[in-house]
């Protein structure tokens, strides 16, 4: 009994590894695709996943690191307080541990979090009315579906955390008012997903916003329509039918990030 106990345990850490190895190299994926796409700025901002097992572990890029560096294996592993559960030459972002930490451990679902600075959504983030029903992309996010949080200072503050987990409720994004943007996800791919989508509604609304006729913005009973049509039924989990492809694309420009 003994020897098939130490069997269990041994199969269990071995089905762990593999599924840790799974997230970092996805997670590495999610940093250069978001440096791929414009939306990383510099060695500033965050991506986080979460690693199976009891202890609320996750993994974070090395602060220092350029997005299109980023590899699976030079990732860092943190607990909840902040603190390294594995040996790495990197430090962690206190800012990113503030914002990622406190979402991890408030919701369960949230296993991916992403965090960006870019222009259009910082933009966005600077305007009282936040996101505009102005495009099939901002559709999705109509109607509550979007958070917003209040700036209170660059977030290094602890007992920031219980507020914007606050704000952020149920919600897969969040607008960070004059600061940003967040998403969260089941997995990467689907923190991924809202995020590419956020930003380029984001996008839309700056470059909308620049033209010299007036904003046409749909109507509420159309935009809460088009919303509900973002979430039918039969459908793949969120981002996972965009994922591969994705990752084939990175594999034909670069496959390192696997590293």
């Amino acid at each position: 009994m003994a020897s098939g106990a130490h069997s269990l345990k041994a199969e269990r850490e071995k089905r762990i590894d593999d599924a840790e190895r799974k997230l970092r190299i996805d997670l590495a994926a999610a940093y250069r695709l978001i440096a791929l796409y414009g939306m990383d700025d510099t060695i500033y901002t965050h991506l986080s996943v979460r690693v199976p097992g009891p202890e609320h572990h996750f993994l974070i890029n090395p602060y220092g690191m350029m997005f299109d560096e980023v590899t699976a294996s030079s990732l860092v592993k943190i607990d909840l307080d902040g603190k390294m559960v594995e040996p790495s030459n990197w430090q962690v972002n206190e800012a990113g541990f503030v914002i990622h930490s406190a979402v991890h451990a408030a919701r369960e679902d949230a296993k991916c979090v992403m965090h960006t600075h870019t222009v259009a959504g910082m933009a966005v983030a600077a305007t009282e009315e936040g996101l505009l029903p102005l495009s099939q992309h901002a559709m999705e996010f109509y109607g509550g579906r979007v958070a917003y949080h209040d700036y209170e200072g660059i977030a290094l503050d602890l007992d920031e955390r219980e507020r914007l987990v606050a704000d952020l409720g149920d919600s897969k994004v969040m607008i960070l008012r004059n600061h940003g943007l967040l998403t969260v996800g089941q997995s990467v791919a689907e923190a991924f997903q809202y995020m590419y989508y956020l930003e380029q509604s984001c996008r839309v609304q700056v470059a909308a916003a620049s033209m010299s006729g007036r904003l046409r913005h749909v109507p509420p009973d159309v935009a809460e329509h088009t919303a509900g049509q973002f979430v039918r039924p039969g459908q793949p989990p969120k981002g996972m039918r965009l994922w591969p492809a994705l990752l084939r694309k990175l594999d034909r420009i670069d496959p390192s990030y696997r590293d």
